[in-house]
């Protein structure tokens, strides 16, 4: 009888790996895996296009963990844009790679290098690094790359924009030219497709979903609103909604401010910014997967570098400065599967941003009335000016003290006082 349903069985997965898959109840391939996977353990290089949660940590990680434990002398490399990502894709690989003897090591700013020298000088199998650490340690010779004969680049789309652009290009000299490459996002703009062919030999395109396509269990839904009704309406919208939220904001400074104002309404807020060191957001992001963080404040940082399940609602505070990033946001909603519901807000004045995203995913987004608003509440907390400007010109002793020194001595001035006047 012939199995109608798809499995993992069948897709030329070696047997070791298949009972890995079978121990973590992996049985059944989304359908990113199911066409990537035997096409990769083919050898030939992929450029896969799917829905955020649909799996493709997987789609790559099965066939570079196969690859590298047929050929012991070869090594595999996974360029990631953020920390977050770059841990989540090595726990992912460290699932199936682990019981198999597959060692990795995960190379990102913010963490002590020579902690990651000692974690090379292991020899591990697979290195998941963001560019920028990896040309630091490119430079001081801690590692070579001519043996990375697997190389992927997670979030290819934003890998190979204007940011990270020039440090690929820098990386790239140290690659082999004989390697196999796989590019996987869930958008991938023409433009950016042209450039990535520098990077692939006759690619197989797998593309699940349109670029730009949305998971379809996600509902959506657009408030415009002023800016300053925008902190009623946030407070509205968590009264109606009771699981956990993830709330995005354009800039590292609103999210501290969204954040701190939060709190003062009393809800469990944590904040996931670049000003937050390494550890502060992995205790955010822990704190927000156990539940001792109800709400997370975010930038996009955020928005391709967490997987957490079960997430009720993504509310975009602030619309993202490039529409494809607003696929990636409400993608951390509805993942694996599960429904989510994905709600913007919107100033009048940017009816055409909200247009760049509706041509992107090619639908109207459902916009929504606005609902009585609770009575403004207390003020958000006034952020405290950075240190460098609290002590750009520091004052020497007490000054109210100098004065009442003078006015004693008559007005003179003191001899021993060798400050300027």
């Amino acid at each position: 009888m012939i199995n109608r349903y798809p499995s993992f069985y069948g897709l030329g997965i070696a047997p070791n790996i298949l009972a890995v898959l079978d121990k973590l109840t992996l049985t059944v391939p989304t359908p990113i895996q199911e066409q990537s996977i035997p096409q990769a353990i083919e050898g030939k290089d992929i450029m896969g296009i799917a829905q955020t949660g649909t799996g493709k940590t997987f789609a790559f990680g099965i066939p570079l963990l196969q690859h590298l434990l047929k050929n012991p002398h070869v090594r595999g490399l996974v360029l990631v844009p953020t920390r977050e990502l770059a841990e989540q894709v090595d726990e992912s690989l460290r699932k199936i790679g682990t019981p198999l003897g597959i060692k990795t090591a995960v190379l990102i700013g913010g963490e002590s290098i020579g902690r990651q020298v000692q974690a090379l000088r292991r020899n591990p199998h697979v290195i998941v690094a963001t560019p920028g650490r990896l040309l630091d340690h490119l430079a001081q010779k801690t590692l070579m790359l001519r043996d990375m004969k697997m190389v992927v680049l997670d979030e290819a789309d934003r890998m190979l924009d204007m940011g990270f652009a020039p440090q690929l290009q820098r990386i790239l000299p140290f690659l082999p030219k004989e390697r196999q490459t796989f590019l996987f996002s869930a958008t991938m703009p023409e433009n950016i497709i042209a450039m990535a062919q520098s990077y692939l030999k006759l690619p197989l395109r797998v593309e699940i979903a349109r670029s730009g396509t949305a998971a379809k269990d996600i509902a959506q839904e657009l408030f415009f609103v002023s800016q300053p009704e925008k902190p009623r309406l946030l407070e509205k919208i968590l009264q109606e909604y009771r699981g956990s939220v993830l709330v995005f904001a354009r800039t590292k400074f609103s999210a501290k401010k969204i954040a701190a104002h939060l709190r003062v309404l009393g809800h469990t807020a944590a904040e996931f910014h670049s000003n937050r060191s390494l550890n502060q957001r992995r205790e955010a992001l822990a704190g927000f997967k156990n539940g001792k963080y109800r709400i997370m404040v975010a930038t996009d940082i955020a928005a391709r570098g967490i997987d957490v399940q079960n997430i009720e609602l993504v509310i975009n505070y602030d619309l993202p400065t490039v529409a494809e990033d607003y696929i990636h946001r409400i993608g951390r909603t509805g993942r694996a599967g599960g429904s989510g519901y994905a709600i913007s807000f919107a100033r009048p004045d940017e009816k055409r941003d909200v247009q760049a995203i509706e041509r992107l995913m090619r639908i109207n987004l459902p916009i929504s009335k606005l609902p009585p608003l609770p009575p403004p509440a207390a003020p958000y907390i006034r952020e405290p000016e950075p240190s460098f400007r609290k002590n750009r010109f520091p004052r020497q002793g007490n000054q109210r003290s100098f004065r009442i020194q003078r006015q004693i001595k008559g007005n003179k001035r003191d001899p021993s006082d060798t400050r300027r006047m």
